[in-house]
Order: C-alpha cells, then sequence, then structure tokens
C-alpha cells in the first residue's frame, strides 16, 4: 500500500484551523489565567499518572513492535510537520482514539483494538493525523478543561453547578469545532477525501463484517440530505438542539464539511506551496482526545 509522500514543511495550526475552532479558540483564551492554570497544576500529575497507567496496560508501537503501524504514524507526524508522539494499542470493544499531551513533554497516543478491525491502513493514518491535528493546534489544556466541567458540574453546590454548566457549554461547542479542524489535519495528510469520508461512515455504523459492503457515496449523499435540513427552521432548530451535548458533530456533518474542503483554493494551496517529497524521516504540544 503506497501512501502520498508530501510533507507539508513550514506547517502551523492556524494554515488549516477550521474558522469556527479559531473563533472558539480565541474566545476560550480571553479567560485569564486558564492556560496557565491548568498547566501548572494539572500538567504534571496527569501527564504521570495516565502515562504510567498506559504503559502498563497497552502496548507501545514501535520499529520492534507492530512497525507498520509505526511507519504511519512517523509519515503522518512528517507530512504535518511535528514529532511523532508515542503510539500505544490497547484492547477494547468500543473503536475509539484519543491522545493525551498537557505539557508537550510526554504525548502519547492510543489507538483501540476494535477500531484497526474496522480500517484499512489509509483510514488508520488518518485516524493518527486526526489526533495529530489536536497536538499540533494545542487543544490539550482545553481538552482537559472540559473534562473536568463535566465532572464538576454533578459535585458542586446548585450555583457552582450552574456556572459549571455554562462554561460546559462553551466548552462543548469548542470541542465541536475543533474536531473540523483535525479533520482536515487527517485529509492534509492522507490527501483523499473518501478516505477521511470512509472512516467516519465505518465509525458511524461499521462493523468486520460490514466494512467491505458500505458506499461512501452513498454516505456522502446521506450528509447532503442531512444539511439539506437546514433550509428550514424548524430542522435548523432541530440539529442545535442535537447537538447541543455533544463533543463532536455528527459524522455526516464531519463527511460533508471535510468533502467540501477538499475542493477549497485553501487546501490546493497548503498542498502545492508547502510540499517537499516524504523522505522518510519523522520531524508536540498540550488532554484526552476522543476520535
Amino acid at each position: 500500500m503506497t501512501f502520498p509522500r508530501q510533507a507539508l514543511v513550514g506547517l502551523t495550526a492556524n494554515q488549516f484551523r477550521h474558522p469556527l475552532d479559531l473563533e472558539a479558540t480565541r474566545a476560550l483564551q480571553q479567560l485569564p489565567g486558564l492556560d496557565l492554570a491548568i498547566r501548572s497544576l494539572l500538567g504534571p500529575v496527569a501527564e504521570q499518572f495516565f502515562y504510567l497507567d498506559n504503559i502498563a496496560s497497552s502496548i507501545r508501537v514501535g520499529k520492534d513492535q507492530l512497525p507498520d503501524l509505526h511507519h504511519l504514524l512517523l509519515e503522518a507526524a512528517a507530512i504535518l510537520d511535528l514529532e511523532p508522539p508515542e503510539l500505544y494499542l490497547r484492547q477494547h470493544p468500543v473503536p475509539n482514539a484519543y491522545t493525551f499531551a498537557m505539557r508537550g513533554r510526554q504525548p502519547f497516543m492510543v489507538i483501540h483494538t476494535s477500531l484497526l478491525e474496522l480500517l484499512n491502513p489509509p483510514e488508520i493514518q488518518a485516524v493518527m493525523a486526526h489526533e495529530l491535528g489536536h497536538l499540533k493546534c494545542d487543544h490539550g489544556v482545553y481538552l482537559t478543561l472540559a473534562n473536568l466541567l463535566v465532572l464538576a458540574a454533578g459535585q458542586l453546590p446548585s450555583w457552582g453547578a450552574a456556572i459549571a454548566q455554562s462554561l460546559q457549554a462553551q466548552m462543548m461547542e469548542w470541542l465541536r469545532c475543533a474536531e473540523f479542524t483535525c479533520d482536515r489535519a487527517a485529509l492534509l495528510v492522507v490527501q483523499d477525501p473518501k478516505i477521511v469520508a470512509s472512516l467516519l461512515m465505518k465509525l458511524t455504523g461499521g462493523s468486520p463484517s460490514l466494512v467491505s459492503k458500505l458506499n461512501v457515496d452513498a454516505f456522502l449523499a446521506q450528509a447532503r440530505s442531512y444539511e439539506d435540513l437546514s433550509h428550514t427552521q424548524l430542522g435548523q432548530l432541530l440539529k442545535q438542539a442535537h447537538a447541543t451535548n455533544l463533543t463532536h458533530p455528527v459524522p455526516v456533518l464531519r463527511a460533508k464539511e471535510i468533502d467540501r474542503w477538499a475542493t477549497s483554493q485553501l487546501y490546493q494551496s497548503l498542498l502545492q506551496k508547502r510540499s517537499m517529497p516524504y523522505n522518510g524521516e519523522a520531524s508536540s504540544k498540550g488532554g484526552w482526545r476522543n476520535w
């Protein structure tokens, strides 16, 4: 299996960051001291705790352990122009992948075994690239805050819970916006929108016995049908209500968004102006992040 071999040398996060992510991130950055507080107070303990748990309970991928997966990670990181994190494979029945990076010292990525059972190599690399997108954009601090707010809302007095829930709503909105950015990172690596759409389709309704029968074009047509609901006021209200408590945009919307971005001038210019042949060499920053 061959993959695109273009490294986007000098690529910065803001060059591919989704406008909604950029707007939501700037809003969070207006909260004084938030970034520093989370990094300083939680960073050292959280990094060590999760790192030790992971190295004790998962398989660390490397050149001598599942080298094919290791190569996919190195190539994806090189294309996005960042240092690769450690990669771990964990036995788990729920298809998922996530990344942890609080201060950038020990970033690592985890992929569940059940996810690998659904995907082919290009799609696996798209998952890795999506997670690398969180590292490239330094999403770790706000991801950690979002998780804390979810826990705090049920533990505080009524007035404190109200504040936490208000911030939680803002964080959920940011999370959904950040996912669009990381889907773009996946596309920059695999450089084929149908690979990203296929990945989203399999996560939506795939199983090992069904993946070979699924139709990407039909899934994209389904995405267009969902988007058509926005043409009525009732449909727009229903879509907003459905998404309020979600950490991710609905899969069909993500597929439609990445299919649209693949035809944009911005995407094409990033590939044309900032690319060079990938030479097999790998070239991270600060939370948990589910795919």
